[in-house]
């Protein structure tokens, strides 16, 4: 099964994802985990993400879409896989989409995992990390707000809402029976 999570900063998609990935037995492909496993790896896209980051410019999306080409195309992802972090917009969900359908696998279904702004905010503010603070986290919730929630009505149909509200392990028995439930032509959830 090909599918996305997608949500806000502090809705729970790591955690949900990494446990949704090992509950189907496919890769969880994670941007940021590309991004890390290139770096360590001194790979060449990694040396090129490291130039960037280190003039502490933005990585284009042609380099992060080279990644993520290049690990769905390894053989454990033959049967499946969940992007996590990818796509962040339309533009990256087109390219996505053409890579994939050239591919014949397009994207079965998209995880919606959502939760409250002030949900969001007050676990943010409870890890304690020193770029979380309201401002901050108000203006990522912004720019995922108008960046990322149009991937919603982009991948209509395909999209499950899953309350991301609760205990890890009651989050994650939604998120198994909206991905294992099948679809009716609005994208809601059969039965």
């Amino acid at each position: 099964m090909r599918l996305l999570i997608v949500g806000p900063q502090g809705a729970g998609k790591g955690t949900q994802a990494a446990l949704l990935a090992e509950s189907l037995g496919i890769p969880h492909v994670s941007t940021g985990d590309l991004f890390r496993a290139n770096l360590a790896g001194g790979t060449e896209l990694g040396m090129l993400v490291k130039k960037y980051v280190d003039s502490g410019e933005l990585v284009p999306d042609e380099v992060t879409q080279d990644m993520v080409a290049d690990r769905v195309s390894q053989p454990d992802a033959e049967p499946g896989f969940l992007l996590d972090g990818f796509p962040r917009n339309i533009t990256q969900a087109d390219w996505l989409t053409a890579m994939l359908d050239g591919r014949h696998a397009p994207i079965e279904r998209v995880v919606l995992l959502t939760a409250p702004d002030q949900v969001l905010l007050d676990r943010m503010l409870s890890r304690g990390r020193a770029d979380d603070t309201v401002e901050a986290i108000t203006r990522r919730l912004d720019i995922y707000h108008r960046e990322t929630t149009p991937l919603i009505d982009y991948y209509d149909g395909r999209v499950v809402h899953v309350d991301g509200v609760g205990e890890v392990d009651e989050v994650h028995r939604r998120v198994l029976e909206a991905v294992r439930s099948p679809l009716t032509a609005a994208g809601e959830l059969r039965g």
